[in-house]
C-alpha cells in the first residue's frame, strides 16, 4: 500500500514541476510587455497579439540594425 501511495506522490510531484516549468519557462507572457515608451532604433510593425486571457492588445516594434524585438502593449 506503501508502494502505491508513494508512485502517486512522486506523480503529483510531477506534474506540479510541468506546470511551474511551463508558466516560468515556456509562457513568455508575463514577460512581454518591455514598457511605454518605445527606444530609438525601433519601428512599429503590423503585427499586433491580443491576448487570450486578458485581451490586451500589444504591438511589436522591430530594430533593423539588431533584429531585436520590443512589445509594447496598446490602450
Amino acid at each position: 500500500m506503501k508502494y502505491i501511495a508513494g508512485i502517486y506522490a512522486i506523480e503529483i510531484i510531477a506534474v506540479i514541476i510541468c506546470i511551474l516549468l511551463g508558466y516560468f519557462i515556456y509562457d513568455k507572457r508575463f514577460k512581454r510587455n518591455h514598457g511605454a515608451k518605445v527606444p530609438p532604433g525601433f519601428k512599429a510593425t503590423e503585427e499586433v497579439n491580443i491576448d487570450p486571457v486578458t485581451g490586451e492588445k500589444t504591438r511589436v516594434y522591430y530594430n533593423e540594425k539588431t533584429g531585436e524585438r520590443f512589445y509594447r502593449q496598446e490602450k
